[in-house]
């Protein structure tokens, strides 16, 4: 499958996961608003979020990919088996003493997220953080199950089990909530039990594309599993991956105390600018790191080096295409966004304000956020581990740094805005470690290119910032349906202007998508 016909499978499947989750999104606004209780879903949500993040499409998937990779390009399919079975294994059983310690140990876990919560949220954080910790063991298999499914290149079942835990939530929770008062608990306690039925819809949808692929895992004797070299292999480049993702979850985490400090309802806010911020992200950055980091890791096998430097090349230039107007997007057009999305029932205008702010300031660094996903890769498949862990650290401290000057100044959206400029400063440390390691050569056009997609997203963005001071976004009682359709319409004119632009000031389109 040609790169880009696999990095747009992914990307749209992608986009329905994400307009799913908008949806559930706009579900808990309209149901919740922004309060103490959505503060403590958010960080009883964020723990196993945080250490599948961590374990499963974190450190996990950067290093058992591109061993899987070069497993397969040097060994073959039966050896490379071998490895998945014994992988498998280890993983299984560490799962369970995970999921089993943190379901113990959620009140310290709770603390460490949310130590600003009051008594009440406090107290329904730790009950969810219970209902939701096996969540993780899910993931991590799930991880296990697309690492294989991508190596193999079927992108498409990998790419659409998110969708399975925002419809399930969804449904859970219009379910459920009703009754869950009179049954004693809190109604928003349904959206914890939603998380649990997707993320076993989400494990329990990839064992049939294994099995038609001859790959399900076989459980092996401990043991015996342990002492394959693949896990060790593994495990070696695991262990600084996990310090690196731990890094920016500490960053998170540190975010997600101080917005629980700066005032109720922050921290729902700026999880609602999250999701904005993922949409461009999983739809770009992910998609193409999904696609791009077994062939990467293949070229490096086998020693191709041109190809190499090429996938490098055309990932960082589709970035810059089509994540520029995205961010553009997001500075000059949060406000309607925001407010189309959530703002009704108990999510009311000054949430739309807050919630904008923050989505401005990603925006200010989408292309970084972009950027770090196609070229981390670019070091994982050189099965190099440590030297984006050395980056995220010091980006971690620059960040930090970062929010000293930002939060009081700026409040929640300076969160954003030091997360955004901080991994802007990851992504050029990485692509300055590849440059001096010889590994990419940027191919001749960068200037021509990056000056036609700049002017592009200049005129876009001057035509979305003159629609969005023409309407009045924020409604009151009913317009609901007009507005969305506004919106749709604002947007699909934006692309259009852009790519319009592009087109008359030369910019040749198809052939930059056949160089996938």
């Amino acid at each position: 499958m040609n790169l880009f016909r696999a990095a747009s499978l992914i990307s749209g499947l992608s986009l329905l996961s994400r307009i799913t989750g908008l949806m559930r999104d706009a579900m808990v606004a309209a149901l919740f608003g922004a309060s103490t209780l959505t503060d403590a879903y958010q960080v009883a949500f964020r723990i196993p979020n945080l250490l599948r993040r961590l374990f499963a499409e974190g450190a996990f998937s950067q290093a058992f990919v591109p061993v899987l990779a070069a497993s397969r390009a040097r060994d073959g399919d039966e050896a490379t088996h071998s490895l998945i079975d014994a992988v498998a294994t280890v993983l299984s059983w560490a799962l369970v003493a995970i999921s089993v310690a943190g379901v113990i140990g959620a009140p310290v876990l709770v603390w460490l997220l949310g130590a600003g919560l009051p008594a009440e949220g406090f107290d329904a954080a730790v009950v969810m953080t219970r209902w939701m910790f096996p969540y993780i063991g899910c993931m991590s298999l799930v991880a296990l199950s697309a690492g294989i499914l991508n190596t193999w290149r079927h992108f498409a079942v990998p790419a659409f089990t998110p969708v399975l835990l925002n419809v399930a939530t969804i449904a859970v929770t219009l379910l459920l909530a009703p009754h869950l008062k009179t049954w004693g608990y809190e109604p928003i306690y349904a959206m914890a039990i939603g998380t649990m039925v997707g993320g076993l819809l989400q494990l329990l949808i990839q064992l049939p594309a294994l099995l038609r692929l001859g790959l399900l895992p076989r459980l092996k004797p401990l043991r015996e599993a342990w002492r394959h070299p693949g896990v060790h292999r593994v495990l070696t480049q695991m262990a600084p991956a996990l310090l690196g993702v731990g890094v920016a979850q500490l960053s998170l985490l540190i975010n997600t105390q101080v917005a629980i400090y700066i005032g109720p309802g922050m921290a729902t806010s700026l999880g609602y600018a999250d999701r904005l911020m993922e949409f461009p992200s999983a739809l770009l950055g992910v998609a193409l790191g999904s696609a791009l980091t077994p062939s990467l890791s293949a070229a490096q096998a086998k020693g191709d080096g041109q190809r190499y430097s090429e996938l490098l090349d055309w990932g960082l230039r589709l970035i810059l295409l089509l994540g520029l107007p995205c961010a553009v997007a997001l500075l000059a057009f949060a406000g309607p966004m925001v407010a189309t999305l959530f703002q009704r029932g108990a999510f009311h205008a000054g949430d739309v304000q807050n919630t904008g702010h923050a989505v401005m300031a990603y925006g200010v660094g989408l292309l970084g956020i972009l950027a770090v996903k196609v070229l981390a890769p670019g070091f994982y498949a050189r099965q190099d581990t440590r030297t984006p862990v050395r980056i995220a650290v010091r980006v971690l401290l620059l960040t930090q740094l970062m929010n000293l000057a930002f939060v009081p100044l700026l409040g929640g959206p300076g969160l954003s805005l030091s997360i955004g400029l901080g991994a802007t400063l990851n992504a050029a440390m990485l692509l300055a470690g590849l440059r001096r390691l010889g590994s990419y050569t940027p191919l001749p056009g960068w200037w021509p290119f990056g000056l036609r997609v700049t002017l592009a997203s200049a005129v876009m963005g001057t035509l979305q910032w003159w629609m969005g001071g023409h309407v009045d976004w924020i409604v009151h009682g009913h317009g609901e349906g007009r507005r969305a359709l506004i919106l749709a319409g604002c947007l699909a004119a934006s692309a259009a202007v852009y790519f319009a632009v592009l087109l008359v000031s030369g910019t040749k389109l198809r052939q930059l998508l056949k160089r996938g």
